[in-house]
């Protein structure tokens, strides 16, 4: 890769999130082939490198390997049963750990669907659970972020406990937001509370093996994406609703105290430090896409509903306002081998975009079914994710990351 260094810009600049309308215009940089008819450029303006990508990457597959769920209603005391799975993880020796939140104990597969054990029970002891949000392994033992009882539990593979760590206890909220981010082999960050100048702030909070890491990372917000939900008040309550295609911002944390970062209506994602410095943008040039009559009809249909039961209610706004466009991305994750996983929003079938961890374009993949509320797991290799059926039971799948496809 050829980097060069482009002309200084004020430093107060690099401090900007986004940053990137501005860089876009620094010094032409060297072309760099990223594969396909992928080019990668880089150049670094204010201390801040970008790396903007253009070109349609190499088309990978996600095959599945193995699909973990019963097979009808009537599957009942099987280990392929769930409660409801709120998490998986991939361990050592092709190990796929996943919590069961109803049932409060975690089964362990192999990669071929074999069950191996399963362990936990419902309690506040050693190996119990009573609000099994999220699993992570680190370094040599699995993770659990229990906010039921306020801990995280340190256990072997074989699920003999090891200790505990304490978080906030009766934190309730989407498992796929109130989770483990895992960002290196032995590195996680997890959902967390603590008390800042404007009261309760959400944050994650940096963890090993060995236990807290230091590493805390305040949950970023913009007033670019304010507006987003729209609340609506009458007789008997209040009820709010998403502003469909409306920008937001989606984050992750990465390894070494780093956050991804990115605002929605737009395909640029900053690498920011703890304390606010842009230390790397990546960019990504695609065509925007406009929101269909019959998209936007159909993304209103339960606000739509509720005013027509309720017309006296009073909402703010009063209606929900258009976007020019669709967003580019719905989600951000940091792989444990440092790699980014974007969820791009296409017209034609969401994508995932995978990038290496310098911010170059490698791959771009399909989005398999996942249930809503729950964030898929990331290996080198497989991906694992969870789906909902027709009969609302909940599978786990996973998938081989298949360069170049089948």
């Amino acid at each position: 890769m050829t980097t060069r260094l482009c002309s200084e810009t004020p430093s107060g600049l690099a401090q900007s999130l986004f940053l990137a309308t501005v860089l876009a215009a620094g010094c032409g940089p060297d072309a760099v082939p990223g594969g396909g008819d992928i080019t990668t450029t880089v150049d670094t303006v204010g201390g801040v490198i970008r790396v903007a990508n253009t070109g349609t990457p190499p088309q990978w597959e996600l095959t599945r390997v193995v699909s973990i769920g019963p097979r009808s209603l009537t599957a009942v005391e099987s280990p392929e049963e769930f409660g409801r799975v709120t998490s998986a993880a991939l361990g050592p020796d092709g190990a796929l750990f996943i919590a069961d939140d109803v049932n409060d104990e975690i089964k362990v597969f192999g990669l071929d669907g074999a069950h191996r054990r399963t362990f936990g029970r419902f309690g506040e002891g050693p190996g119990e659970f009573s609000g099994l949000y999220s699993l992570a392994w680190v370094g040599d033992r699995l993770l659990t972020l229990d906010f039921g009882v306020g801990r995280i539990g340190e256990l072997s593979a074989e699920g003999a406990w090891l200790g505990q760590r304490d978080v906030p206890s009766g934190f309730t909220g989407s498992p796929s937001q109130l989770r483990f981010f895992p960002v290196g082999p032995d590195e996680a960050f997890a959902a967390g509370l603590r008390t800042g100048p404007a009261g309760l702030e959400l944050v994650f909070v940096g963890h090993d093996s060995r236990g807290v890491t230091g590493d805390t990372l305040s949950y970023m917000r913009s007033p670019a994406a304010a507006g987003s939900t729209i609340i609506c008040r009458y007789e008997g309550g209040i009820s709010a609703f998403e502003v469909p295609f409306r920008p937001r911002l989606v984050q992750h944390p990465g390894g070494g105290g780093v956050m991804f970062v990115a605002l929605t209506d737009a395909y640029r994602i900053a690498v920011t430090r703890g304390d606010g410095d842009t230390l790397r943008v990546i960019e990504r040039t695609l065509p925007p896409e406009p929101v269909s009559d019959e998209e936007w009809a159909a993304a209103n249909q339960a606000f739509e509903a509720f005013r027509a039961d309720y017309p006296d209610a009073s909402c703010d706004p009063r209606r929900p306002d258009r976007p020019d466009a669709k967003p580019f991305i719905a989600a951000l994750h940091v792989a444990p081998d440092g790699r980014l996983w974007v969820e791009v929003v296409r017209t034609a079938g969401n994508r995932w975009e995978l990038f290496d961890v310098e911010g170059r374009l490698l791959a771009s993949l399909p989005v398999r079914p996942q249930k809503e509320r729950a964030a898929p797991a990331f290996g080198s290799e497989h991906m694992v994710t969870i789906r909902r059926d027709s009969l609302d039971l909940d599978h786990v799948d996973v998938w081989r990351i298949d360069p170049g496809g089948r």
